[in-house]
């Protein structure tokens, strides 16, 4: 950051007072730029015993398989941002069941946060920001190409917990890897 958003001066970075961390700070008037994580919300859409998965069409990991996810908006809620993401990317319908996995990104300044879902139905096709969408079966996933390390976590999650029989919120950190 350059210019303040609120009066175009310079900015310089430096820790605030009563602060503990280096900030963007306007010295002519004042305000501090909080710069914060960005909440990537999605789904994981499961019909039968698919799971519904996006080829992307849009950097980053261009053609690779992700579940339907993306940045939530301002004033949308993070079940919204997921229901969302799933009609952009796979003009899926969708009903939420429940938050399934949370992982905290800290390399990348996001926080990803995926529900389990139920897809209401097979009228699902390719949106914008996918080059194709297909239903797979756990032994049809394409482990080798799929975008994000996340997504991998959350189908390796969602195998094992349903030959359990139990589903519960998985939550951790994940270190740079795709």
């Amino acid at each position: 950051m350059k210019f303040c958003s609120q009066c175009g001066q310079p900015v310089t970075q430096r820790i605030p007072d009563g602060d503990n961390r280096p900030r963007f700070v306007c010295d002519n008037c004042d305000i501090i730029h909080y710069q914060n994580p960005n909440i990537v919300a999605g789904c994981l859409p499961v019909y039968g015993d698919k799971i519904l998965l996006c080829k992307r069409a849009i950097e980053p990991r261009y053609g690779l398989w992700t579940l339907p996810a993306g940045y939530m908006e301002n004033n949308e809620t993070v079940e919204q941002a997921a229901i969302r993401e799933s009609q952009e990317e796979a003009n899926a319908n969708v009903e939420l069941q429940q938050l399934y996995t949370v992982f905290s990104l800290p390399h990348a300044n996001q926080v990803y946060m995926m529900f389990r879902a139920r897809l209401l139905d097979e009228n699902f096709s390719a949106g914008i920001e996918s080059l194709e969408v297909e239903l797979f079966d756990e032994s049809e996933i394409p482990w080798d190409q799929l975008a994000f390390s996340t997504i991998d976590y959350t189908l390796k999650y969602f195998f094992e917990d349903r030959k359990r029989g139990e589903f519960s919120l998985h939550s951790h950190k994940v270190d740079r890897k795709k």
